[in-house]
């Protein structure tokens, strides 16, 4: 299971095109990033809420805190002693923390690959993974608001599924990649019928390689950290 991900550049010509997306007024598209982390702040795409730049309902970018806060939580951030940054896509209708998000709020999140560590403790190895004719795909999301020490915060979650015969030789969960043409299927918080949907990705459509051990550091974020070790 992802923990991080990178996102190389990305148009707002492709984000209209791959999900009809209606970008910010006079802002460029978000900077491609090579190490993106538990709790930053990263672009999301989903249906817009009230007050925002385009009307409610229609297809934005957003900033999130990745690492999903329920409502329910009413205590400052620092206080928060469990992990949130994926959700099991077998436990959300079963959870208190996921299965609200799971009905109201979905979301994209744009990538053009992810990490996973293998091996033993003190000698694991890190490897990027990605698909191999697509510089840039969604993996399937869910976004909250919460009201975190008098502000409100938006927060999100990368869902996991179980890992398809690639990805189980180094990691036992695998995000769920969703097709292009599932992307507003997705969205629509009216239909509940996703099952389809968290079926492993296709094996001989992705790719992994090893890379270096600066990726443990998310102060790296150059292009270098993808290259092949």
């Amino acid at each position: 299971m992802p923990g991080r991900f990178f996102r190389q550049d990305i148009s707002w010509d492709d984000y209209r095109e791959a999900t009809g997306l209606v970008p910010p007024p006079g802002i460029d598209p978000p900077e491609p990033a090579y190490n993106n982390a538990p709790s930053q702040f990263v672009p999301i795409i989903r249906m817009a809420p009230e007050g925002e730049y385009v009307p409610r309902g229609t297809v934005q970018l957003a900033p999130a805190y990745w690492g999903l806060i329920p409502s329910w939580w009413n205590k400052p951030l620092s206080e928060k002693n469990f992990s949130t940054f994926t959700a099991r896509c077998e436990d959300l209708e079963f959870s208190n923390t996921f299965r609200g998000p799971f009905r109201h709020h979905r979301c994209l999140v744009p990538v053009s690959g992810y990490y996973v560590w293998n091996g033993p403790q003190g000698h694991r190895k890190a490897y990027a993974v990605g698909l191999r004719d697509r510089p840039w795909f969604c993996l399937a999301g869910l976004w909250n608001r919460a009201m975190i020490d008098g502000s409100e915060i938006d927060t999100f979650t990368i869902l996991s599924t179980r890992p398809n015969r690639m990805i189980s030789d180094i990691s036992s969960r695998m995000p769920v990649i969703l097709k292009a043409s599932d992307h507003l299927r997705w969205l629509d918080a009216d239909n509940r019928k996703m099952s389809d949907l968290y079926a492993p990705y296709p094996a001989a459509e992705m790719q992994a390689w090893p890379v270096g051990s600066a990726v443990g550091n998310v102060r790296n974020q150059g292009a270098d950290l993808i290259v092949k070790a």
